[in-house]
């Protein structure tokens, strides 16, 4: 085998990412969605239940493994925004007792 064959075992080297692909900062976008899902939860306002969605599926979408040290996928955030939007929407579909009439 050559010298300066790639596919020489001896030659392995293991992998490291560059120091600047990790970041230090929190990720605005699921922060935000995640103050909001919970301000949904308890408000109940549905108008809010949107844009913590989107804030939610933004924050997945642009999660990077390799770019983080420590930490867990987003899917948290996701899985609440999801949550407030059903709590948010359930109590339009949920039947309201009738008032009873009392005769005097």
């Amino acid at each position: 085998m050559p010298q300066d064959d790639p596919r020489d075992v001896s030659r392995a080297v293991k992998r490291t990412p560059p120091a600047i692909w990790t970041q230090e900062s929190a990720d605005a976008m699921g922060t935000s969605g995640m103050f909001l899902a919970g301000m949904i939860m308890v408000t109940r306002n549905r108008y809010l239940a949107w844009p913590s969605l989107m804030f939610g599926v933004s924050s997945y979408i642009n999660y990077h493994p390799l770019r983080t040290k420590e930490g867990q996928p987003p899917i948290a955030n996701l899985l609440l925004s999801f949550a407030a939007l059903i709590a948010s929407y359930v109590p339009l579909f949920l039947e309201t007792p009738k008032p009873v009439q009392l005769s005097a």
